[in-house]
């Protein structure tokens, strides 16, 4: 969310709950807020970017990328990935230990 917006971005989507702090919207570039794909509060929270959880909250996110509240948002996340480039953007300082990264491999076919 912090790097410099590039044209080879395509569609840019924050998959983030909450607007990043000490971003202002007319800055951001984002195409796309889409917080309903992002974990549930419940789960984000108990997360809490703990690494050593993360193999837990990728398995409890990619349920939830399932469950009712999530399907929607997923579907439209998928279909924009389909049709050009994508970059998934995020608030988060360790990408390797994100949702972004969790939602990449989804796209991808790589869970």
């Amino acid at each position: 969310m912090y790097e410099e917006a590039s044209p080879s971005d395509g569609v840019r989507v924050l998959v983030d709950r909450m607007w990043p702090r000490g971003m202002r919207k007319e800055d951001a570039h984002v195409d796309e807020w889409l917080q309903d794909v992002a974990p549930s509060t419940e789960l984000r929270r108990w997360y809490g970017h703990e690494p050593s959880r993360f193999p837990e909250f990728r398995r409890r996110y990619l349920a939830e990328l399932g469950d009712s509240g999530h399907r929607r948002a997923a579907e439209h996340l998928r279909d924009l990935a389909g049709h050009g480039e994508l970059t998934l953007l995020t608030a988060t300082r360790d990408l390797g230990h994100s949702q972004a990264a969790v939602l990449a491999e989804w796209l991808t076919g790589n869970p």
